[in-house]
């Protein structure tokens, strides 16, 4: 849902700006007070998940994201739509990296990077279902009826709440007495700062080449070749299952081979493919192309959970993955913004090869400030 949620605004934020007046700065800026947000919800959910237990917490920032998305649909300018999308936003950056730390913490060590690429797996099966839904539904109940869609998670947090039950491994920690702040767990050593810096980067590059592309692509497609919002949508969900295929792909080699090598490989193809992308121009090789690109670029999300929860200790373990998570989401925030000033000065060509440039900081990230704990038990 939180997928649906984020890429239904990239469809209807044209509808969304022509209903209420709004100026091309004023709904770029939805998208990243969103993202902002959801570093804020990053950061207060998981401690809070830390302290109380990952379920309680957890279902707590649903109704949160919940709620506040379903509130956007009473919007009556941009300012109220702002608070909504901002609160909305909090919500949303609990949720990520409490459920990262479920899923690590209820599986095997040699299951870890699967489990945890199983997780990214449901963002973008909300993304083809926004993809998919939207040029149908948004002739029919508008941008509004979109947003109310979206209060369908806080039914979800009560399943959650009745059916699913605390990790043994937090379970028997929060017997123990506890140790320190679970922010100093980030800072412990000069070995967790390495660590903590250099997942901070590898974020921070993903997310802003994912919103930086993701957001603006329909945009750049419809104005550039001339695509309606179906051919849009149709791109948007051909680049969501390479995507898709990615992240899986991604949990699957990082089980057998580790993580450091295969985070390598893939952002190495994500320079090489945002790259070759900006010089495509037929529509067919734009659609194939998406597919690879996609692959690559956001395939990434598939190890993130596996490592940060191998790095830090179980009662810190949601408070580094919502942190270190939501920092990257929140720098991510700033790219369709930053896409958008390349794009208005020079063209969508340079922006997507800018783009390309900042995968660099991902390899040297990885080679020197990330370490390698494959199959290690849990601290």
């Amino acid at each position: 849902m939180d997928g649906f949620d984020l890429l239904i605004l990239g469809f209807i934020l044209n509808a969304v700006a022509m209903g209420l007046d709004l100026t091309s700065s004023q709904a770029g800026s939805l998208v990243t007070w969103t993202l902002i947000g959801a570093v804020v919800g990053g950061l207060v959910f998981g401690v809070l998940s830390d302290y109380y237990g990952r379920i309680k917490v957890l279902t707590w920032s649903i109704v949160l994201f919940a709620g506040f998305t379903g509130m956007c649909a009473l919007a009556q300018g941009y300012w109220d739509l702002l608070f909504y999308r901002t609160m909305a936003g909090i919500g949303l950056g609990g949720e990520f990296g409490i459920g990262m730390a479920l899923a690590a913490e209820a599986c095997r060590p040699n299951e870890r990077a699967r489990m945890s690429s199983y997780v990214g797996l449901g963002w973008q099966a909300g993304v083809l279902a926004a993809a998919l839904l939207t040029p149908v539904l948004l002739p029919i109940i508008g941008w509004r009826g979109m947003f109310a869609i979206g209060v369908i998670p806080a039914l979800v947090s009560f399943v959650i709440r009745h059916y699913i039950d605390e990790p043994e491994i937090f379970v028997q920690k929060q017997k123990e007495k506890r140790k320190s702040n679970p922010f100093k767990a980030l800072v412990a050593d000069a070995q967790a700062v390495r660590a903590s810096i250099g997942i901070s980067i590898l974020t921070s590059v993903q997310n802003f080449g994912y919103y930086g592309i993701m957001i603006w692509m329909p945009t750049y497609l419809s104005k550039q070749f001339d695509y309606s919002l179906t051919k849009s949508a149709m791109w948007t969900a051909v680049t969501v299952v390479g995507m898709g295929f990615g992240i899986w792909l991604f949990g699957q080699l990082a089980d057998r081979f580790g993580r450091r090598p295969i985070f390598l490989i893939y952002q190495v193809g994500a320079a090489l493919m945002v790259l070759a992308y900006s010089q495509l121009t037929d529509q067919y090789s734009l659609l194939i192309g998406g597919a690879i690109m996609g692959m690559f670029v956001n395939g990434m999300m598939g190890g993130y959970g596996a490592l940060i929860s191998e790095v830090y200790p179980t009662e810190a373990r949601a408070t580094a993955q919502n942190v270190l998570f939501n920092i990257g989401r929140g720098i991510g925030g700033f790219g369709p913004l930053v896409v958008g000033m390349i794009v208005a000065q020079y063209s969508f060509q340079v922006a997507i090869a800018m783009l390309a440039s900042l995968y660099v900081l991902d390899i040297l990230a990885t080679l020197f400030l990330i370490p390698e704990k494959m199959g290690k038990p849990l601290e």
